[in-house]
């Protein structure tokens, strides 16, 4: 994220759109979804379990959730190094979110399922 983002957040008032702005994007949620589900990660785990992810995007995003203090990341002095991410303890305070939205997305999917038996869809 550059300057002129960080900026423009920081004029944000309303909670809601600060926080969809530190977590938007497509691939935040599902790199804390995969955080939350097993801790520590290693890099190529993530880059595995993310699909179509680029390595430059991961690394960017990961920059970026770390710096918002959601994530620290541990370099261990192996060669190559070894890097594992984990939620921080502020970090843990989405996995309750996380978890609803997982719900909501699983009724979403049933819903779509019978609107789509009958000719319908909310996709």
């Amino acid at each position: 994220m550059n300057a002129n983002k960080i900026k423009e957040r920081e004029k944000i008032s309303c909670p809601v759109e600060y926080a969809v702005s530190v977590l938007s994007g497509k691939w935040k949620l599902r790199i804390l979804h995969a955080i939350i589900k097993q801790s520590p990660k290693r890099f190529k785990e993530l880059e595995r379990e993310i699909s179509g992810i680029t390595p430059t995007m991961l690394t960017a995003q990961l920059r970026e959730l770390e710096r918002d203090g959601i994530i620290e990341r541990e370099i261990f002095a192996t060669v190559p190094p070894t890097v594992e991410y984990r939620l921080t303890e502020f970090g843990k305070t989405t996995a309750p979110m996380m978890h609803e939205i997982k719900n909501w997305g699983l009724k979403l999917q049933a819903l779509n399922a019978v609107l789509k038996s009958n000719g319908k869809s909310t996709a």
